[in-house]
């Protein structure tokens, strides 16, 4: 499987997204696979139990959720964002991600204009 770390790594070959993290008891994994001025995506495995607190962000950021189930709060209302889904969370909106069982995600920050 590559390592995806450049533009060429990304485009060289597929993977599978869910493989290239794992869980780790009582703990937030992440792996940062692309950094751009223009943003970044990162992958995140959140043990049960877990969480990030309130915050806000400049970037505008989507997470897919590739494994389980989480809970996100944004502007606080609160969503259950299951495998296979996707939310946004607009730049500037305080939001939260918890684990309420354990989740991997992609988080795709995107900067605006």
């Amino acid at each position: 499987m590559p390592e995806p770390t450049s533009h060429a790594a990304l485009s060289s070959a597929p993977w599978n997204t869910a493989e290239l993290i794992d869980y780790q008891a009582g703990a937030i994994v992440s792996r940062q696979i692309l950094k751009q001025k223009t943003g970044s995506v990162t992958l995140f495995a959140f043990d049960a139990g877990e969480s990030l607190s309130e915050h806000t962000t400049s970037f505008d950021a989507v997470a897919l959720l590739l494994d389980g189930r989480a809970r996100i709060t944004i502007g606080g209302a609160p969503h259950v964002v299951a495998t296979g889904q996707s939310i946004l969370m607009p730049a500037g909106i305080p939001h939260a991600v918890a684990a309420d069982e354990r989740f991997k995600m992609l988080l795709m920050m995107l900067r605006g204009e």
